[in-house]
């Protein structure tokens, strides 16, 4: 009810100036709903905060990361209009940037894309191959088009199943097909072993590169970054000894 009302009210203000017909307006939010705002008591009143996706906040599901984005831009959006295409609230500093034809400095925003082109109703054009994704636990998720791959066992974050409550013979991560199962309740890791690798060797090219788009290799702690926090070895891809 307060967020609508905050909506309505900026509406008003642009109105009362004649800004409406000039101004980009972005309605999107934080991820995921709280575990402390007791969803369950919520679900049972018939609210649902993650609607059709599993998981909440701190998880690596989508419940816990996909946000609302609602465009409105008179005379470049055209309205009622919809897009797929992928993106991450990272990419607001290359699309803005791109927007007041400013430059963005050397080594700032190196996982940032403009997504003005879909905007436009066009293809974003992009070097980045995907958007890595954390959970609470430090668990690494990443996304590429329509799959999604989890190095974790569980929820990787406060839902269940937690990766200290999933039995010592589950599958050591998860694989998703979101075009299919949004969900996220078919599990295709061990049925799509080859897609599971890619996606694995893309994101350690990722971190290792501190840096998800082309462009030279930014500092990052990669020696202190582990992928894999359950299953397997590091960065190897072997089992844990």
């Amino acid at each position: 009810m307060q967020t609508d009302n905050v909506v309505v009210e900026v509406s008003k203000a642009l109105e009362r100036h004649g800004l409406t017909e000039t101004t980009l307006v972005i309605f999107t939010s934080d991820n995921g709903t709280s575990k402390a705002a007791g969803i369950d008591k919520l679900e049972a009143q018939g609210h649902f905060p993650s609607a059709h996706l599993r998981g909440s906040k701190a998880d690596l599901w989508d419940g816990g990361h996909r946000v609302p984005f609602i465009v409105r831009w008179p005379g470049k959006v055209k309205p009622g209009s919809q897009n797929d295409q992928l993106i991450c609230l990272t990419d607001l500093l290359a699309t803005t940037a791109e927007i007041l034809g400013v430059k963005i400095p050397a080594g700032s925003g190196e996982d940032s894309v403009s997504f003005l082109p879909a905007m436009r109703g066009k293809r974003i054009v992009s070097t980045r191959n995907g958007v890595i994704h954390h959970s609470i636990s430090g668990h690494f998720a990443y996304r590429y088009g329509k799959w999604k791959l989890l190095l974790a066992r569980g929820s990787g974050g406060w839902s269940s199943p937690k990766e200290n409550k999933v039995g010592a013979g589950g599958v050591e991560a998860q694989l998703y097909d979101m075009e299919s199962d949004v969900g996220e309740t078919n599990n295709l890791y061990s049925q799509k072993p080859e897609v599971a690798e890619r996606l694995l060797a893309l994101l350690a090219a990722d971190v290792n590169a501190g840096r998800s788009t082309e462009g030279p290799k930014s500092l990052n702690d990669v020696a202190d970054v582990i992928l894999w926090k359950s299953g397997r070895g590091p960065a190897s891809g072997k089992p844990k000894k």
